[in-house]
């Protein structure tokens, strides 16, 4: 089914930056056109040896998303990752993820619509977990014995225990937290098979993991 002439194509950016940096990296979208975005604190993990043998492993994380029109979204990606140096070691991550439909914003108007032309392409995966609290850092701990680089720790939380806060449209409560983790598609299959095995997901209540295809990603090293 083709598309309507009206119906655009829109995507999710996500910045993932160091603590303090989001102010500066909105500014800056706006300046791209991109008029809204949410910030989610979090923490980074790192897999080097030497870091971790001084303890320096954890680092605080700040999350931008951030919804555009595909052209919008590739222009700020490619301009923002320029900006902020994101091609040298530990200057960000920054990546998209397509977006079928969108509702809720007065600056965006969607449609149901996913086009299927190069979604078999994805430059990267993107997992994500959703454990009970204190259980993130075992995702980190499977994911790294089958070869992932690390990942990104976001604290569900709210101002009381019956509060949730969203994620994807799915409610995260307060006692969650949430894993995020860009994979080479070859290294997918391994990695989710780690993180299912070692969480035990298959057993009810354990976790959810589920994974989106990355359209486009700027700072990532093997």
């Amino acid at each position: 089914m083709l598309p309507s002439a009206n119906c655009k194509r829109f995507e999710l950016i996500c910045f993932i930056v160091n603590y303090g940096m989001s102010s500066k990296v909105i500014h800056e979208a706006k300046k791209c056109n991109i008029q809204g975005s949410t910030v989610l604190l979090g923490k980074g993990t790192i897999n080097n040896a030497l870091l971790e043998y001084l303890g320096l492993t954890d680092t605080r994380k700040e999350i931008i998303f951030m919804l555009a029109d595909y052209e919008t979204a590739d222009h700020a990606l490619s301009t923002l990752s320029q900006h902020f140096k994101l091609e040298k070691p530990n200057h960000g991550i920054a990546f998209s993820i397509a977006i079928s439909e969108v509702s809720g914003t007065t600056h965006i108007h969607g449609c149901n619509h996913i086009e299927e032309e190069g979604r078999n392409n994805a430059m990267y995966h993107l997992l994500t977990s959703i454990v009970e609290k204190g259980k993130a850092e075992d995702v980190i701990s499977a994911a790294n014995e089958a070869d992932s680089k690390g990942g990104t720790i976001i604290n569900g939380r709210g101002s009381g225990v019956h509060e949730t806060t969203k994620l994807f449209m799915m409610d995260i409560e307060p006692e969650k937290e949430i894993v995020m983790i860009l994979s080479e598609p070859d290294k997918t299959e391994a990695i989710m098979e780690a993180i299912r095995s070692k969480l035990r997901m298959d057993e009810p209540g354990n976790g959810i993991l589920f994974v989106q295809d990355v359209q486009k990603a700027y700072g990532i090293f093997k």
